[in-house]
């Protein structure tokens, strides 16, 4: 019985522990959304949300540590509300253009305040070296490889066209979607999004062999 009691009392603090995490990482990317990844420290978190500084820098060791426990909570973020729901709609052209239109109500309702946090956060690191710099050109190029997979699965549906360069099409869809966070995110305003629609709809339209597969209009 003394062993399982001990258990219970590891166990609650491992579950304390893991909720102060998650408690301090969506803060963190909030934060890191408006004012940047080099914005973020140990001791604001623990003030702004009322916690020990021990207990803090206990559950991140530096300041790069809470950098890149910051980027994987963000990507966690986006697959949410971005890539699953996309992903369980058929493989086809109606997929990436609901996958188009995810990301840009991600952006447009500001899941993160700042905007879309990899747009923000790749500008903040892109010139720079390290292992910050390396998770985030590593979580653009697994969002532009599933862009295009996305693309060689509707060809394969033949719902695209087989000529179409995937690689040059996902190119173009990310172009216009950035296009619409960047202006929107600047100027405040959201009429960039409905644009994007338009644009992307009108390149989808140019790709897909049966244009019935998509709406008219955004």
């Amino acid at each position: 019985m003394a062993g399982t009691k001990g258990e219970g009392r590891v166990d609650g603090r491992v579950a304390r522990g893991n909720e102060t995490r998650a408690l301090i990482l969506k803060r963190a990317v909030d934060l890191a959304s408006v004012e940047g990844l080099e914005g973020l420290s140990l001791g604001r978190l623990a003030g702004e949300l009322k916690l020990s500084k021990s207990g803090v820098f206990a559950l991140f060791g530096s300041k790069e540590d809470l950098q890149l426990a910051t980027v994987r909570a963000a990507v966690e973020v986006y697959v949410r509300h971005v890539v699953r729901p996309a992903a369980e709609l058929p493989p086809g052209v109606g997929r990436l253009w609901h996958l188009c239109l995810n990301w840009l109500a991600y952006s447009r309702d500001r899941v993160f305040p700042g905007g879309c946090f990899f747009y923000g956060a790749a500008a903040e690191f892109d010139a720079r070296e390290g292992k910050v710099h390396d998770a985030l050109a590593a979580a653009r190029a697994d969002w532009r490889a599933y862009v295009e997979e996305t693309v060689r699965e509707g060809q394969a549906a033949g719902e695209i066209d087989a000529g179409t360069d995937a690689a040059q099409l996902g190119f173009e869809l990310l172009a216009f979607l950035e296009m619409a966070n960047a202006e929107s995110v600047l100027h405040d305003e959201s009429g960039s999004y409905d644009r994007a629609a338009t644009a992307l709809l009108t390149r989808l339209r140019a790709a897909t062999t049966d244009p019935s597969l998509l709406p008219d209009a955004p």
